[in-house]
């Protein structure tokens, strides 16, 4: 079921730390030596993947997903790349209130991606290019999305940590990008809790932020959203609903 390359102490200039990469080739990759692939950058590397070296508990299983969408024939098959968390994630992922969100943006756009394109046989423009994340991943993957609309086309932000920062990502989001985009929204019905004392509820937030989005112009064909009936915040949520979020965002472009 395709192949998953690690590479271990990856150094991030702009960060300056080291960084744990994880890069699933499908099968399709082997077996079309001419053919290039489109890239999905996924955050919380660890989690992603089924695969013996991921987390100890569950993952998403974004491989065996994708591999079994691209032999349906559901979708093109995809390149994933992983991004592992750093220690301090809370802080690596937030754009303000003293974050790093915005140095690690920019590992992505102006080392990891362009090492992705230059390393592999990919397809570099946006429209074939995605970032997505889940919580605090989520809340980065809009980020990058507003941020950088010319390198990155498909944005999931699954039960995204709209809150975070005092919902600050209304403000920032203040207009349409006029650049192609498809833009998945998520969250699961039962993502409410307290966290070390704050009760969070993710679903009228995100709702809302669909809403803002759809004021901005964004039409149907350019974001989505999906309240799953009964989910949780967890991963095995995560990966139940990836079929569905990747058919809808990864499928093939209109209007390039």
């Amino acid at each position: 079921m395709g192949n998953i390359q690690i590479l271990r102490d990856v150094y991030s200039s702009v960060e300056q730390v080291k960084r744990t990469i994880r890069i699933f080739t499908p099968d399709a990759y082997q077996q079309q030596p001419h053919q290039a692939f489109p890239v999905l950058y996924m955050f919380d590397g660890q989690n992603i993947f089924s695969h013996p070296e991921s987390a100890v508990y569950d993952t998403w299983c974004a491989n065996t997903t994708m591999e079994r969408l691209a032999s349906e024939g559901s979708l093109r098959p995809w390149i994933i790349v992983g991004i592992d968390h750093l220690e301090d994630r809370l802080t690596e992922y937030s754009p303000w209130i003293g974050g790093r969100g915005d140095k690690c943006a920019q590992f992505l756009v102006n080392e990891l991606k362009p090492y992705i394109d230059k390393t592999y046989r990919t397809l570099p423009e946006p429209q074939w290019t995605g970032v997505m994340g889940s919580s605090m991943g989520g809340l980065m993957s809009l980020y990058i999305g507003k941020t950088y609309p010319k390198t990155f086309g498909r944005i999931g932000g699954l039960s995204p940590a709209l809150m975070w920062g005092g919902g600050q990502m209304f403000q920032y989001w203040d207009s349409h990008t006029h650049c192609w985009s498809k833009i998945y929204l998520y969250v699961g019905s039962q993502e409410q809790y307290s966290f070390y004392g704050v009760f969070l509820d993710y679903v009228p937030i995100t709702r809302d932020f669909y809403s803002h989005l759809k004021q901005l112009g964004y039409s149907d064909y350019e974001v989505h959203f999906n309240l799953a009936q009964g989910e949780t915040h967890y991963e095995t949520a995560w990966q139940r609903q990836l079929p569905d979020i990747m058919r809808w965002l990864l499928s093939e472009p209109q209007g390039v």
